[in-house]
């Protein structure tokens, strides 16, 4: 193969590897949509059925697979560091009892700019999580809304479609919230797609 055939291919690979994250370096705003999937601890209290004035109360904590829609924003202050925004509401049941979550986090996002772009964040913010009524053996439970403090420790991993659409493979979370004055612990995991400008 000749020297100029070398170096033309030398300089091809360049553009491929080195142009997309210097490209993606000079991005200002990203925004996430994408499907979410929590596997997560519910906060439900009941009263048994009975024929007195008085009767028994209890508290449940099951888990319930709750999924729905997350999104984020992030504004890059530098080449890899970022202030975010996320919101996320999810749905589903636990053991029979409709239940709904919604987080609204902030923090700092680290990435790493290229073709595969890996990415951690921290964020702090409130959780909102209502259920509704249903039946638990014999106790009978109540809707209830509550709203805590809630804070994500995560990471992904973002592949280029385009200059301006990314492919998010992977995000997984590490969910805290403090429903009731107790520590509740979940996993988040979300996909869906990435646009940068």
């Amino acid at each position: 193969m000749s020297m100029r055939k070398l170096s033309s291919l030398a300089v091809l690979a360049a553009l491929v590897f080195v142009v997309p994250a210097s490209v993606h370096a000079q991005d200002k705003i990203e925004l996430f949509a994408g499907y979410s999937f929590g596997h997560v601890p519910v906060n439900l209290s009941g009263t048994i059925l009975c024929p007195g004035p008085v009767c028994p109360s209890s508290t449940f904590a099951p888990r319930g697979n709750l999924s729905g829609l997350e999104i984020s924003g992030v504004y890059k202050t530098n080449h890899g560091l970022g202030l975010e925004a996320d919101f996320s509401g999810v749905s589903g049941s636990a053991q029979g009892v409709t239940t709904h979550l919604q987080t609204y986090l902030f923090g700092t996002q680290v990435s790493a700019p290229g073709r595969i772009s890996p990415f951690a964040h921290l964020l702090f913010g409130v959780a909102h999580e209502s259920t509704g009524s249903g039946l638990i053996g014999l106790y009978t439970i109540s809707p209830a809304a509550n709203t805590s403090f809630a804070a994500a420790l995560g990471s992904g991993l973002d592949f280029d479609l385009t200059r301006f659409v990314s492919i998010r493979a992977i995000q997984f979370d590490y969910l805290l919230t403090r429903f009731h004055g107790n520590t509740q612990t979940q996993p988040r995991v979300s996909v869906g797609l990435v646009l940068h400008f």
